[in-house]
């Protein structure tokens, strides 16, 4: 079991309290009624499938209840930061480890003030 960190209640959870709900960051298709059936089932269905660092949508099903965004490697299960949806993630070239307990869980230096 590995600790997640809920951006809107600002503590960390076992992971059992969150759901994975997708790739994150998917822009809606701006005129949906003008797309073929093979278009809008390419939208609903077919989505990355990335090795290393990759951005899903999570819930927090047994808390709060909001979606936010983690960014995450797939191979390893590292959590590198967990933001709020509507925020963009800019980099994740300087991060440092912060106390999450059982698993590394990353922010960036910026948010922590190092």
């Amino acid at each position: 079991m590995f600790l997640i960190h809920c951006p809107y209640c600002e503590e960390h959870r076992e992971e059992e309290e969150f759901h994975a709900a997708g790739q994150a960051h998917l822009p809606r298709p701006l005129d949906p009624d003008s797309m073929t059936d093979e278009q809008w089932g390419d939208y609903l269905f077919y989505r990355k499938n990335t090795r290393g660092e990759y951005r899903e949508l999570w819930v927090h099903a047994a808390g709060c209840g909001k979606y936010f965004n983690v960014s995450r490697n797939t191979q390893t299960y590292e959590i590198y930061a967990t933001y709020k949806t509507g925020e963009v993630l800019e980099s994740t070239s300087q991060m440092s480890v912060g106390p999450t307990g059982s698993v590394l869980n990353y922010r960036t230096a910026d948010k922590e003030g190092s």
